[in-house]
């Protein structure tokens, strides 16, 4: 049998920071980045936390105290890229076996000494297996990383004020 290999989602974006800046803002203020209605806990979020190591997790922390960890960070290489897993299924529960999980890259490349390019690619979405179209629709979806750049833009924006 083979196996589909998907096109991975990609997007980029540039914003008005320097390189070390705009990966620290990335890490650092990914709770401001991502929506809190993306929730898969049955309480609400009071807080995303992004653990700045490889071996960390992203996972959001619900207002009663539970935790959701949605992802695994692979690879930690400021201020140039962080890769971390998708660790959400396509019926958006977590999928706790790491073969069947996606990953997402973060480039950061300097285009000047005040603006950065950032590209993201959410690759290896057919280890999701079947149903794996419902998590590349609903991350390419402009409600998925559009939405969590755009508010990442606007991060990077309010720390320069």
């Amino acid at each position: 049998m083979t196996q589909t290999q998907a096109e991975p989602v990609q997007q980029q974006i540039v914003v008005n920071a320097p390189l070390e800046r705009a990966f620290e803002v990335f890490v650092n203020r990914f709770d401001a980045i991502k929506p809190r209605e993306h929730n898969i806990m049955s309480v609400p979020i009071a807080e995303t936390v992004f653990e700045p190591r490889v071996g960390g997790h992203i996972y959001d922390r619900a207002e009663d105290g539970s935790e959701c960890r949605w992802a695994r960070v692979l690879a930690y290489e400021p201020p140039n890229r962080v890769v971390f897993s998708w660790d959400i299924n396509g019926r958006w529960q977590i999928e706790t076996d790491p073969a069947r999980t996606s990953e997402v890259e973060v480039r950061f490349i300097a285009e000047s000494a005040d603006r950065t390019r950032v590209e993201l690619e959410h690759r290896h979405l057919e280890r999701h297996g079947d149903g794996w179209e419902a998590v590349r629709d609903g991350v390419g979806h402009e409600a998925g990383w559009p939405l969590y750049l755009q508010r990442y833009v606007d991060a990077v924006e309010t720390e320069r004020h």
